[in-house]
């Protein structure tokens, strides 16, 4: 073995790689562990701040080229993990035993498709190999469990000395809570808000949610009870804001952002849904049905980014009422992978937060 090549000169040629998102040096945010040399071969351990990086193989990449600038190297093997940060915790919210950080979904109006974007962010988390629940907090109208599959799951209550504890269900590797299983399928939700604030505090504090990276809430639209209950009560990573490019969905979605702006909420970005139509049989054409656009001029007047856009597919709507969402059922459309680039950014988003 090379007299320069030991530990200490790995991880000093790994210094100036910085994470792309932090812009800080991989080896002072201690991402860089276990550095071991055998026979020329340099191995050691990248610990990334989520399992969903979407820069994962560029820090690979420019890990393993300053390794080899030294001499003696013969291999580099680099182990891949990741330690989602916990989400910063706030004076006048109580935040949940082993949840890490809250991401709510949230949008201006119905009809926009906040939940297909809630459900297949919260699955393509999971792929990545976090952690991650969901709540339906839409409880006038939870289509959650449809969404996931679990119309038919029945989830069970434990009654312990704090009070009565939900166990979630789980489906594609997300654990999830709904109005849907505490009521029949056609039973009406008429409810003031004192009570649905309080099935939302449970569904946050009285579950058995165990570790998570990520819970993800879908909000119900528009600005009312169950905004401010979530606000209130827990410290967030921030809100995701769904809209289709036409103007009205545009006007309904900056008052919903706006409201998040004042209760002191971080605005994560703005998803443009439906953005445009894919023909099953003329995939490379493509129409502008709502407009084009809305979600990017939304996103510059308010200053906060534009996270992505998802187009319009049928194969969305069939996996959605199959229980099988579209970044499963179909991982190569063209819907299914703008839906994990949004996930993914989502997840850089709210680690650089947790770490600065």
């Amino acid at each position: 073995m090379s007299a320069t090549l030991t530990p200490a000169s790995v991880l000093e040629v790994l210094r100036p790689v910085q994470d792309p998102e932090l812009r800080k040096s991989l080896v002072e945010l201690n991402m860089i562990r276990n550095v071991r040399i055998t026979d020329g071969n340099v191995a050691f351990t990248l610990v990334l701040t989520t399992p969903a990086c979407p820069l994962r193989e560029f820090i690979v990449e420019d890990c393993k080229k300053a390794v080899h600038t030294l001499p003696g190297v013969a291999s580099i093997d680099v182990d891949v993990t990741a330690e989602t940060p916990q989400q910063k915790s706030l004076p006048d919210r109580t935040g949940i035993e082993g949840v890490k950080n809250i991401i709510a979904v949230s949008s201006g109006k119905g009809g926009v498709g906040k939940s297909t974007v809630a459900v297949n962010i919260a699955v393509a988390l999971a792929q990545s190999g976090a952690s991650v629940g969901v709540i339906d907090a839409d409880i006038y109208g939870p289509n959650v469990p449809t969404m996931l599959g679990l119309e038919q799951a029945i989830i069970e209550v434990r009654k312990e000395a704090q009070g009565d504890v939900l166990e979630p269900a789980e489906a594609h590797g997300v654990k999830m809570v709904s109005m849907g299983f505490l009521i029949d399928r056609d039973q009406p939700v008429i409810w003031r808000g004192p009570m649905l604030n309080g099935i939302i505090r449970q569904f946050l504090y009285q579950v058995d949610w165990g570790e998570l990276d990520y819970l993800v809430v879908d909000l119900p639209p528009g600005t009312g009870d169950a905004q401010l209950t979530l606000a209130q009560a827990v410290p967030m990573a921030g809100v995701v804001i769904v809209s289709t490019p036409q103007d009205v969905a545009i006007l309904d979605a900056r008052k919903g952002l706006r409201m998040f702006q004042q209760l002191g909420v971080n605005v994560l970005g703005v998803v443009e849904n439906m953005s445009y139509f894919v023909p099953p049989d003329r995939p490379e054409q493509q129409y502008d049905i709502f407009g084009s656009g809305g979600g990017e001029k939304l996103a510059i007047e308010l200053g906060v980014p534009l996270i992505g856009c998802v187009p319009l597919e049928i194969s969305v709507r069939q996996g959605g009422d199959r229980g099988v969402p579209i970044v499963i059922s179909q991982p190569d459309s063209a819907s299914a992978k703008a839906l994990t680039a949004i996930a993914q950014k989502v997840a850089a988003i709210v680690s650089v937060a947790a770490l600065t």
